[in-house]
């Protein structure tokens, strides 16, 4: 299923809340539920703290806690046909990045630049303000904070732009371990539901696995060993996720990728297969054969060609000289901030139609000798 765009409307962050109802929300600084039925937004409630760049909701999805520009923290009370506003929580100076709930649902942590801190739900103050590159010598460019978690035993894991992985006690407010998984920056992190395996994506398109392991074999002290890393990306890993037996990671190269874990997985199949999925799985590109033309299809709006023509003939893979090149007939721009969804040429190359979320427009192309012409129909 597909949720078409909207030109105000960036996603940020996206999650899951009581149950099975999808939130959204970006830079425009609204919060929107979606539709899932008719695929569309349903409604949107402003944040009122500016762009929100992240979103979590509590273990038991009554709550949505956002991340705003203007360095507020601000939970929302998910009601039946909407959102309502609760409270905000302490706010500092700095745009807030990542969020994470504790799993029993008392404490937020939050990721700025620089810093991140611990926040008491029942007082709404911060309770842990801990620098992250107090370490760096001389540490010139900024460090942002763009992926963070709230373990369950009150370990704070930060992924940031050194490319660090690591883990804090956040009452003592001292650092326990820290791992360098790249040369550039790690932008997501998630962990599994036992706690004992996390997943990170970078910015080169590497993703990491770091395990929990006994320090030595039926020992009590155990400590997180960073795997080899896997390149199925080419681009920024902008978003992961640790199933029960899969590690998922998602690019800026347009592409899924969904790894099992071996040990997890006990027979072979489906389940045991590396899978990519490269996106988008809808025709962008459509074709007149009779007429030779090709319509491709922008988020906002459609290019109308003329194939070029060659009078040489030759096997399958060669590359023949043209005697008359591509030409450009005509550009549809769509009207209003909604993307185009789907669109078509007909076979004949006089009829192009297109849709977005909420309208529909058809047009007759007439190709006159060396102009084109369009008619709204």
């Amino acid at each position: 299923q597909v949720i078409p765009g909207h030109e105000a409307r960036s996603v940020e962050s996206l999650c899951w809340a009581a149950g099975d109802r999808l939130f959204g929300a970006g830079l425009d600084g609204d919060i929107t539920e979606y539709d899932l039925s008719r695929l569309s937004a349903a409604r949107g409630v402003d944040g009122g703290g500016g762009p929100i760049w992240s979103m979590a909701a509590n273990g038991t999805g009554t709550q949505l806690a956002i991340g705003c520009e203007d360095g507020s923290v601000k939970i929302f009370q998910v009601v039946p046909g909407g959102i309502q506003f609760e409270r905000n929580l302490d706010r500092r100076k700095g745009r807030v990045l990542c969020l994470s709930w504790h799993p029993s649902d008392t404490h937020i942590v939050a990721g700025s630049i620089d810093f991140f801190r611990v926040i008491d739900l029942a007082s709404g103050q911060t309770v842990q303000r801990i620098m992250v590159n107090h370490r760096v010598e001389k540490a010139k460019r900024e460090c942002v904070v763009w992926a963070i978690a709230l373990l369950s035993g009150g370990t704070v894991v930060s992924a940031d732009s050194f490319g660090r992985v690591q883990f804090w006690d956040w009452e003592q407010g001292t650092l326990a371990e820290s791992h360098s998984v790249s040369t550039s920056a790690a932008l997501s992190l998630a962990v599994s539901e036992k706690e004992d395996s996390i997943v990170v994506g970078t910015s080169t398109g590497a993703t990491y696995q770091l395990q929990l392991l006994p320090v030595k074999l039926g020992g009590p002290e155990k400590r997180w060993v960073r795997t080899k890393p896997f390149q199925y990306h080419s681009h920024d890993v902008r978003a992961v996720a640790h199933s029960p037996t899969a590690l998922i990671s998602g690019g800026l190269d347009a592409q899924l990728v969904i790894r099992p874990l071996m040990e997890k997985v006990m027979k072979k199949g489906y389940d045991a297969v590396l899978r990519k999925f490269t996106f988008p799985h809808r025709r962008l590109v459509s074709c007149a054969r009779k007429a030779r033309l090709l319509l491709f299809q922008f988020s906002q709006h459609l290019e109308l060609w003329r194939l070029g023509s060659t009078e040489e003939t030759g096997k399958d893979g060669e590359v023949l000289p043209l005697c008359q090149m591509p030409e450009h007939l005509v550009q549809i721009k769509s009207k209003g901030p909604e993307h185009i969804y789907c669109s078509c040429v007909s076979p004949c190359g006089t009829w192009v139609g297109y849709s977005t979320a909420s309208r529909f427009q058809l047009y007759r192309v007439r190709c006159e000798g060396d102009g084109v012409s369009l008619r709204k129909v």
